[in-house]
């Protein structure tokens, strides 16, 4: 049975600081430095008005992911070089677009997330009632 498609909330939630506070609404905790992700390449999936992707859900990556992203016509898994980007492996964590998530979500495709490193932001896309059911043990 595929998940129930989810309507997008109207902006609960504050413009995303500098801080980071994440969806729990306690300080925003690191995504991965191996390999080193987030929109500002620091580790962190914080976001800003020119992320227009608005990279704040923090997926543990599995197989079925990366296959779903390829099919879609973005790659996380070869690596870029250019861009200073390795290509993803199952397991690794990393930043992914918050619209993305959502998508795969409705498809029956999304990925474990880390809760506690995902930033709030990520609520005015996703409801936290659907990134617990998908939470990283």
């Amino acid at each position: 049975m595929s998940p129930s498609p989810v309507e997008p909330l109207p902006p609960i939630v504050p413009e995303p600081s500098a801080e980071g506070v994440n969806v729990l609404g306690a300080p925003l905790t690191s995504c991965s430095c191996q390999p080193l992700t987030g929109w500002f390449r620091d580790g962190f999936c914080r976001t800003d008005p020119a992320d227009l992707g608005r990279h704040t859900v923090c997926c543990v990556i599995s197989e079925s992911f990366l296959a779903y992203t390829r099919a879609q016509g973005n790659d996380l898994s070869t690596p870029a070089p250019a861009y200073g980007f390795p290509g993803l492996r199952p397991g690794d964590a990393w930043c992914v677009c918050a619209r993305r998530w959502l998508e795969a979500y409705e498809d029956g495709m999304a990925p474990r997330v880390r809760l506690e490193s995902c930033e709030i932001s990520t609520l005015e896309v996703i409801p936290l009632e659907v990134l617990r059911r998908h939470a990283a043990v």
